[in-house]
């Protein structure tokens, strides 16, 4: 069995290409992917060539961890039938190519226990389930606090904001220095930094993967406030310790969102209280995976960009 798929030989060479895939076992499904997320963080360092040692990592690699399609073959072990619409994050099923993600293909291979039921409905945005069980897993838990200030209003940013509301908190404040990334707010505030005057955030919650900001931010905390960590950082991250002394400031990394993230925010989308909408800009053909690629990384008014697998 073969499959079209994205295939990054190496830092800014990316094509489509075909691919062996491994043969399903009783445990696996084979999906074919309507759509794929391109991933702004993570991805676009893979595709720079500056993401650091990483374990799975390599190329010719297959990117994308955000697809949605549906199951066209289901093993006897899965619980799973042809036509149920699904969730996929990525997939390592491939012959000749590395798959640390590896859902941005036509068709992939995977473990069942890997894969979420998702109402058809969704459509496109099904693809961001993953990005809003990040933005819920930063949040929810033990001894975690609600934003009240966001830095960046890239759909992270705009997820965490939501996720806010809908967890009945008062809504945050969100900073963004792009004027045209300050649209879209349902429910709360885009400032530009400098227009802010407050300096007793109690929990601010970075979303731009700009570790440049960390002293910026320790001057706007509370005594005692913590600094979350949301994004990705590609160089090693520094402040300096006298200001974070005297503010007795609290550091917290956000790691990778867990299957009880997903099926929690999975629910809140299908009750209504979390909405997917407006965070998708621009959708292209997957046989435009080059150009869309470029797009998504330097394209400033592009906030998420979608492969379309199905034409």
């Amino acid at each position: 069995m073969h499959t079209s798929a994205v295939l990054l030989k190496g830092p800014r060479d990316l094509d489509v290409g075909t691919l062996a895939l491994t043969a399903p076992g009783a445990a696996d499904l084979v999906v074919e992917v309507a759509h794929s997320g391109i991933s702004t963080g993570t991805e676009k360092l893979f595709w720079t060539g500056d993401m650091p040692p990483f374990p799975g990592m390599g190329y010719p690699l297959v990117p994308g961890y955000e697809s949605a399609g549906e199951v066209v073959e289901a093993g006897p072990m899965t619980g799973f039938k042809p036509g149920d619409r699904v969730f996929v994050p990525g997939a390592n099923c491939y012959e000749g190519a590395f798959g640390l993600f590896g859902g941005a293909s036509r068709t992939l291979v995977t473990d069942s226990e890997r894969v979420t039921r998702i109402d058809p409905a969704l459509g496109a945005s099904g693809a961001l389930l993953a990005l809003a069980a990040t933005a819920r897993h930063a949040m929810a838990g033990m001894n975690k606090a609600v934003p009240d200030l966001i830095v960046g209003h890239g759909v992270l940013g705009r997820l965490l904001a939501r996720l806010t509301i809908a967890a009945g908190a008062p809504a945050a404040t969100v900073w963004e220095i792009d004027p045209a990334r300050r649209d879209g707010a349902i429910g709360y505030e885009v400032l530009d930094p400098e227009a802010d005057t407050r300096r007793d955030y109690t929990s601010i919650y970075d979303a731009s993967g700009q570790g440049a900001l960390l002293n910026d931010l320790v001057g706007r905390i509370a005594k005692g406030g913590e600094i979350v960590l949301a994004g990705f950082y590609s160089a090693p991250l520094s402040f300096a310790f006298p200001p974070a002394f005297m503010k007795e400031a609290r550091f917290r990394v956000a790691a990778e969102w867990t299957r009880e993230d997903l099926a929690a925010t999975r629910a809140l989308v299908e009750c209504g209280a979390l909405s997917l909408g407006g965070l998708i800009t621009h959708r292209r053909p997957a046989t435009d995976a080059r150009a869309a690629y470029e797009q998504a990384f330097s394209d400033s008014d592009c906030l998420k960009m979608i492969l379309d697998w199905e034409h």
